[in-house]
């Protein structure tokens, strides 16, 4: 007889309240935020690159040292790269001189 807390099943399908972060949401996270980045270099950058860093951040589990999943580190620098970008351009697009004023 299974008391409460106890299961009889010895990998249940719901992780419940702990949810640990180990498994499928790693890398869920992982290709979210490279679908982020990749998506970022043609729309809402300034919006999207953050959003690809701070996933592949999670996806890594919050540190630079171990074994690294390929699509969170992709996440990270394309999501660095495509926020530095975007950067760039709202600055070129406030410059005097381009029509703005």
């Amino acid at each position: 007889m299974a008391g409460f807390g106890h299961g009889t099943r010895r990998y249940p399908r719901s992780r419940g309240r702990t949810w640990s972060r180990t498994g499928p949401d790693r890398a869920t996270l992982g290709i979210a935020g490279t679908i982020c980045a990749v998506a970022g270099f043609f729309v809402l950058g300034i919006i999207l690159g953050p959003v690809a860093i701070i996933c592949g951040w999670l996806a890594m589990g919050r540190s630079w040292t171990g074994a690294r999943p390929v699509p969170a580190l992709v996440a990270v620098i394309l999501g660095a790269i495509d926020t530095l970008l975007a950067i760039i351009w709202l600055a070129g697009a406030a410059a005097p001189g381009n029509g703005l004023m």
